[in-house]
């Protein structure tokens, strides 16, 4: 008696071309990109055939385990020294590497009941707190902590709040100190303001910092070496004219 195929074999046997395999490979990418890479490699997933597990942290973090010989196909940083560092390595696929996304930096508060700021010198942002802390991710390895600082100490600010700052190990911990009312105050990506679960716990953005208060936030991708077809693919995928639109719905600026 003949059975009638599931629906995700009738997936499988439609995306993936006779004879091919499902392959499923290994994305290492910042943690500020999981809302918008979650649904992405979802839809890769449907229209090809292929998987993409993907590990989120810290670029630091991330980008140290490769060097480590972690089985990562894929990087996605939230920084582009991260990614120099791996190039000058010989860990990726040179001529896959490209520059992806931008993305702001916004101070973020616990509720809604906050009013929006000036960023600026004159913000006295010590008293912001209230004997509270200030969450970032962590300042000397993490890009999102690494760019907050360089924006606090070009302002003026850094000094007076250096010993308020809770630091998490990256910037969506940060932000769910703030989320969980742990830290009045936060720093993180626009991206991580608008992300579902900030809006659940009421996570609310009363500033944005200055463009030119910091370096311009970049998130370089780049296959990792010896490479294979399907990271290259998932990668052309993110340039795709659907995926591009998630990373826009979440926050995040397509670089052209």
């Amino acid at each position: 008696m003949s059975r009638i195929p599931s629906a995700l074999g009738l997936t499988l046997c439609l995306a993936l071309p006779l004879g091919a395999q499902a392959a499923e490979i290994t994305v290492f990418a910042a943690a500020s990109l999981k809302n918008a890479l979650d649904p992405i490699a979802a839809d890769w997933a449907t229209k090809t055939g292929h998987s993409a597990t993907i590990s989120y942290e810290g670029s630091s973090k991330l980008a140290k385990q490769i060097q480590a010989g972690a089985p990562a196909d894929l990087f996605v940083s939230a920084a582009v020294n991260w990614m120099d560092t791996l190039q000058a390595d010989g860990l990726i696929v040179q001529d896959s590497r490209r520059d992806l996304l931008g993305n702001s930096l916004v101070l973020v508060a616990h509720g809604d009941a906050v009013p929006p700021v000036e960023i600026d010198v004159a913000l006295d942002l010590k008293a912001m707190l209230g004997g509270g802390k200030l969450a970032m991710a962590m300042v000397d390895s993490v890009p999102a902590g690494q760019y907050g600082k360089a924006a606090l100490e070009q302002l003026g600010l850094w000094a007076s709040v250096e010993a308020d700052v809770a630091q998490a190990e990256n910037v969506r911990s940060a932000l769910a100190l703030v989320s969980t009312g742990e830290a009045p105050l936060g720093i993180v990506y626009a991206s991580d303001a608008i992300a579902d679960d900030a809006a659940d716990n009421q996570v609310s953005v009363i500033g944005t910092f200055p463009a030119d208060s910091h370096a311009p936030i970049t998130y370089p991708a780049a296959v990792i070496a010896p490479g294979t077809p399907e990271a290259q693919d998932f990668l052309d995928f993110l340039s795709t004219p659907g995926a591009q639109a998630v990373f826009e719905e979440q926050g995040f600026t397509v670089l052209k």
